[in-house]
């Protein structure tokens, strides 16, 4: 008897196991990198424009500096890019939270292989491409009780785009 009872049970409960075949996709799993192939340094500000024509100019000078929001799935993060002679010069996203950063992190390695250098400071990594489709890519991400991206940054790999660079100039208004 306590063999059927067993069975029943054991019947019962693979019957609600398999068809639970739930499904979890993170947020950003379709997100791709190509979405920020229109602000590689070298594009024209003239081809950001047809396809973001809501740009915020943030700062007027001989560089500007303008924002753009990007919007994936329900949500909007921004991207910084730096003009000089309506070229760009480096652009940087602050990429949203929800964004799981082994994904994201697996997806530059994917596109543009292992990381030149690493650097990991209080919990904080920063993993930088030297030479990923002739940019420097600086990538950032961080864990508490899950891991996150923090920003992604590219810049040609010329030493005169590094004095203008988006991430120098944050670094001189940090300290």
């Amino acid at each position: 008897m306590s063999k059927i009872k067993l069975s029943y049970i054991f019947i019962v409960f693979l019957t609600f196991v398999n068809t639970a075949k739930g499904k979890v996709t993170p947020k950003n799993y379709d997100f791709t990198f190509d979405k920020f192939k229109v602000f590689y340094p070298g594009a024209k500000l003239a081809e950001v424009k047809n396809i973001y024509p809501k740009l915020e100019l943030m700062n007027k000078g001989v560089v500007e500096l303008y924002r753009i929001n990007i919007i994936h799935v329900r949500y909007k993060f921004p991207v910084y890019i730096q003009v000089k002679d309506n070229a760009i010069i480096d652009f940087y996203a602050r990429l949203p939270n929800y964004f799981i950063h082994d994904i994201f992190h697996q997806s530059l390695i994917n596109r543009f292989g292992k990381q030149d250098k690493f650097l990991n400071k209080d919990g904080t990594s920063y993993y930088i491409w030297s030479n990923a489709d002739n940019l420097k890519i600086t990538y950032s991400g961080a864990c508490t009780i899950t891991c996150f991206p923090i920003f992604v940054h590219g810049i040609k790999n010329d030493k005169d785009s590094a004095r203008e660079s988006f991430l120098n100039k944050m670094d001189k208004i940090l300290k």
